[in-house]
């Protein structure tokens, strides 16, 4: 069995050695400009197009996360025929809840508030919001956004849940399709967005949806900056309708220097942090699929072309 490995901006050497100790047998190798050889399966992030097109023989392409947009934008540089797997959690569910449950926190609790009244000196008691009224909406309802949906839930937070097609998930109010959209966004006095990124998704969360939020709203958006409209978040925020975000994904990144959203201290960034991809946990993962695929088994996570995800 052969596995051709690429990560655009990573170091392979660790990655070889526990695929070839987790696919025991395995010749795994690197892949470089001009490598044309044979391969079983390839393990990949943001691969070049020249490694996978006109590529023949494989069985499958492993993407090292569970967003699939990279490498689903190659388009017809894709194998055709060859399915494409994403990591269906290895480790990034927990990380995603535990950095989202605390952007919700920090606005909840009021830390952002109490953040400005430090730096201007002032020790003044602030009345906390009200649980009951403080509904969270996930748009998302994935592994990802269920196990957002999760954490939030155990710390009593009211819930609504938006998502292409009906999904039924416990302890939140579902919402589906353009037809459920309005409702959900007017349910939501904190926007988590947690949508894979596609033609549909791109630019969703903009001038008019962020508008239909409750007035004081916040947003979270740790799934790509795609699906972000930055200037009409700025603007919402700067007329005092959005509250404030924290932000992990940019349209650009790194963010640039000049960008305004430096400047703005209701917005908090991070720099594409809130989950990393495990090495350990998806290697494990991988090499399970691989064993159930030759044995002709089917796998999770294989990405439905039609739908981008």
């Amino acid at each position: 069995m052969r596995i051709l490995f690429h990560a655009t901006g990573g170091k392979p050497d660790p990655w070889l050695a526990d695929l070839t100790q987790a696919v025991p047998g395995a010749e795994v190798r690197a892949w470089q400009e001009g490598d044309h050889a044979a391969a079983d399966y390839a393990v990949v992030w943001q691969p070049p197009r020249a490694m996978l097109q006109n590529r023949t023989g494989l069985k499958a392409i492993f993407n090292l996360g569970a967003g699939v947009d990279g490498i689903m934008a190659l388009g017809d540089a894709l194998p055709a025929g060859v399915p494409v797997v994403r990591l269906d959690d290895a480790g990034m569910g927990v990380q995603m809840a535990e950095y989202v449950s605390h952007a919700v926190l920090h606005y909840f609790r009021r830390f952002d508030d109490y953040a400005l009244q430090q730096k201007e000196g002032r020790w003044r008691f602030l009345k906390p919001h009200e649980k009951q009224d403080f509904t969270v909406g996930i748009l998302g309802l994935g592994i990802l956004g269920t196990r957002i949906a999760g954490a939030l839930a155990a710390m009593g937070f009211p819930l609504h849940g938006w998502s292409r097609s009906p999904k039924d998930v416990a302890g939140v109010t579902c919402h589906a399709g353009a037809d459920g959209l309005d409702a959900f966004l007017a349910a939501s006095r904190v926007l988590v967005c947690i949508l894979p990124l596609t033609a549909e998704t791109r630019g969703i969360l903009n001038r008019d949806t962020l508008g239909k939020l409750p007035k004081g709203a916040y947003v979270v958006n740790v799934a790509r900056g795609g699906h972000l409209v930055e200037e009409d978040l700025l603007a919402l925020v700067q007329a005092g309708h959005i509250a404030g975000a924290t932000l992990d994904v940019f349209r650009e990144e790194p963010l640039p220097p000049a960008h305004p959203f430096w400047q703005e201290p209701r917005i908090t960034i991070t720099p594409h942090a809130a989950a990393v991809t495990l090495r350990g946990d998806s290697v494990r993962q991988i090499a399970g699929k691989i064993v159930q695929l030759e044995r002709g088994e089917p796998i999770a996570g294989v990405v439905d072309p039609s739908k981008g995800y």
